[in-house]
C-alpha cells in the first residue's frame, strides 16, 4: 500500500461519461452519436463525448468539422459546463450520506475522505458497493478507486484499467498522465522514455525537478504519498451534526418533518451542553436513489430554540419553487448546524417567564428571520449607525440575518423637531429655487413641475465634506434648511456649495419629513 498520513482512505470516483448521462437523464437520448461541441481557439472543437462515439473513434479535442467528415451522423449539442457542474455538485451532496468530507473534481470526478466511516457499511468493499448501487440506479457509469492518498486514489479511477490488489504495484503501473501535468511537460516525459510512474520513482527527485519543472517532482511526491495530499472539501464539517439513518426508506414528507423536528431537539440540547446558539442551520434529506436535497435557514441572533427552528424550516420549505421530493423515500436525514456563537443570558421578571423589553426585541428578530427565510436573505435589512455625519453615509444597511450588534442611534433632544427626515431620497433630486439673497434660505422651490411656496424654514445645517478622509477631500459644503410649505408638508432642502467654492451653487431636496 502506498504510504498515507494519519491512516487516512480516501475514495475517488470517476464519471467517464457525465455529459452525455446528465443530458440522458433530462431528456431520451438520440439514436445517433452523441458529441458535445464547444469554441476553443476560434474553431468547434468536441468537448466530450458519449460511448458510442467514443467507440467510433471520436474523443474530445477533435475538430467538429472532422467528427462530421468521418461520422456523417452526429447528434451535436453544445457543450454546457456549467449544468455539469450543477450535476457533479447533486452528486456530491449524496455522497455526503458516506462522508462529510467529499471534495469536487471538476469537471467529472469526487473524492471522498472515508477514514472511520467504512465500518457503518460493513467495511470499505461495502461502502463502495453502496456507491456503485446507487450511481447505477442514478444512471451514472463509474469507476472508483481506494488508496491512501488524495492524488493516489484520483490517479487509479482515472487511469488503472483493472483493480489491482497491490496499491503500490497499481500506482507505479500507471502511465505519466496520472502525475495531471500540462501536455508538453507530459509529452517530454514520454519522449524521454519515462512511461510510468514506477519509472520515475526510481530517479532522484532532485534531478526530474531540474529537467521536467518543480511541479513534476511535487506531482510525483504526492503520487506516492512522499508529500502532503491535502483534501478541500465542498462543505467544512460543521460543528454540530445529528442525523437519523433508517432501514425502510420514508416515503411521507409529514414524517420527515417529525423527524426533523426530533433532530432540531438533539441538536438545541448539543449548543444548550457548548453554551452556544446556532446561527445557520442546514438539513439535508438522502434519498434512497443517491440523491439528497438541502434546505437552510438563518437567523439574525443564535438560537437553540427548537420550535422556532421549526417555524423557519417550514417557512423555507413553503417557499421553495421545487418542493422537496422523496421520490422512493429517504433513507437518511441530517442536520448541521455549520455556525454557531456564544448565547448569552436572557432577563427574567421576578414573578417568571422574560423581561417585556426582551420578549419585544425577540418577536422583531423572529418576524425578521421569518420574513428572510420567506423572501431571501438580502431582501429584508437591518439599519445601523455609522460613525459620519454626511446624512447618505450615517446608516448602513445588512441583511437582517447578518446585521451586526446594534449602536445606539443619535438621541433628538426632547421637545425638538427631528434633525432628519424619515425618507431619504438616493441620491437627491435637483430643484429650482428662487432666494431673497444668494446664500440666503429658500422663499419658493419647484419641485417635481409644481411649485411650493416657503410658509417656515430652519437653517442652514452646515455640513462640510470630511476633509479627513481622502476620498471625500474634494467634496463641497452644504447648507441644509428644514422648511415648510403653505400646505403644512415639510421638506430637507440643501444648497451644494458655498459661493466661493462653486459660482453657481445648485440646489437639491434630499429628504422629506412625516
Amino acid at each position: 500500500m502506498s504510504k498515507s498520513s494519519g491512516g487516512r482512505r480516501y475514495l475517488a470516483l470517476f464519471f467517464p461519461w457525465l455529459p452525455a448521462e446528465r443530458l440522458c437523464r433530462a431528456a431520451p437520448p438520440p439514436d445517433a452519436p452523441i458529441v458535445f461541441a464547444e469554441k476553443q481557439r476560434g474553431a468547434l472543437r468536441l468537448a466530450s463525448v458519449d460511448p458510442h462515439a467514443a467507440a467510433l473513434g471520436l474523443a474530445p479535442g477533435m475538430p467538429l468539422a472532422d467528427a462530421r467528415a468521418q461520422i456523417g451522423d452526429l447528434a451535436v449539442v453544445p457543450h454546457d459546463p456549467v449544468a455539469d457542474a450543477a450535476w457533479l455538485d447533486r452528486l456530491a451532496q449524496g455522497c455526503a450520506r458516506y462522508t462529510p468530507l467529499v471534495a469536487l473534481d471538476a469537471p467529472d470526478g469526487l473524492i471522498l475522505d472515508i477514514a472511520g466511516a467504512a465500518h457503518l457499511f460493513g467495511g470499505e468493499a461495502g461502502l463502495v458497493a453502496d456507491v456503485e448501487g446507487r450511481m447505477d440506479r442514478l444512471g451514472m457509469t463509474l469507476r472508483s478507486a481506494l488508496a491512501g492518498t488524495a492524488d493516489a486514489a484520483r490517479a487509479l479511477a482515472r487511469y488503472q484499467a483493472l483493480p489491482a490488489p497491490d496499491e503500490a504495484a497499481a500506482v507505479r503501473r500507471l502511465p505519466v498522465a496520472a502525475l495531471g501535468l500540462e501536455a508538453e511537460a507530459t509529452t517530454a516525459l514520454v519522449r524521454a522514455g519515462l512511461k510510468t510512474i514506477g519509472d520515475l520513482s526510481g530517479r532522484p527527485v532532485a534531478a526530474i525537478a531540474a529537467r521536467f519543472g518543480a511541479e513534476a517532482a511535487n506531482a510525483l511526491r504526492r503520487l506516492l504519498g512522499d508529500a502532503p495530499s491535502p483534501l478541500d472539501p465542498r462543505i467544512r464539517p460543521p460543528p454540530i451534526v445529528v442525523e437519523r439513518r433508517f432501514a425502510e426508506p420514508l416515503g411521507s414528507s409529514a414524517h420527515a418533518a417529525a423527524v426533523l423536528a426530533e433532530l432540531a431537539a438533539e441538536a438545541a440540547v448539543a449548543l444548550g451542553e457548548r453554551g452556544k446558539g446556532g446561527r445557520h442551520f442546514r438539513a439535508t434529506f438522502f434519498r434512497s436513489d443517491g440523491l439528497a436535497r438541502s434546505i437552510a435557514i438563518e437567523t439574525g441572533q443564535p438560537t437553540r430554540d427548537a420550535d422556532l427552528l421549526m417555524r423557519l424550516f417550514a417557512e423555507r420549505i413553503d417557499s421553495l419553487r421545487d418542493p422537496i421530493d422523496p421520490g422512493f423515500g429517504f433513507d437518511m436525514i441530517r442536520l448541521a448546524v455549520p455556525r454557531i456563537e456564544a448565547l448569552g443570558a436572557g432577563q427574567l421578571r421576578l414573578e417568571g417567564g422574560a423581561a417585556n423589553t426582551a420578549r419585544g426585541a425577540a418577536a422583531v428578530d423572529e418576524l425578521a428571520d421569518r420574513l428572510a427565510t420567506r423572501l431571501g436573505r438580502g431582501r429584508v435589512r437591518r439599519l445601523r449607525s455609522a460613525d459620519t455625519h454626511i446624512p447618505e453615509q450615517a446608516q448602513l444597511a445588512f441583511p437582517a440575518v447578518e446585521a451586526p450588534p446594534p449602536t445606539p442611534w443619535p438621541a433628538t433632544e426632547p421637545g425638538e423637531p427631528p434633525l432628519r427626515p424619515f425618507h431619504l431620497f438616493d441620491p437627491p433630486q435637483p430643484i429650482e429655487v428662487i432666494a431673497e439673497v444668494p446664500d440666503g434660505p429658500p422663499q419658493r422651490f419647484r419641485w417635481r413641475r409644481t411649485l411650493h411656496a416657503v410658509r417656515r424654514f430652519e437653517g442652514p445645517e452646515r455640513i462640510a465634506a470630511e476633509w479627513w478622509r481622502r476620498r471625500d477631500s474634494a467634496g463641497l459644503t452644504r447648507d441644509y434648511y428644514r422648511v415648510e410649505d403653505a400646505q403644512g408638508r415639510r421638506y430637507w432642502l440643501f444648497r451644494h456649495g458655498l459661493y466661493d467654492e462653486k459660482p453657481d451653487p445648485r440646489w437639491y431636496i434630499h429628504g422629506v419629513f412625516a
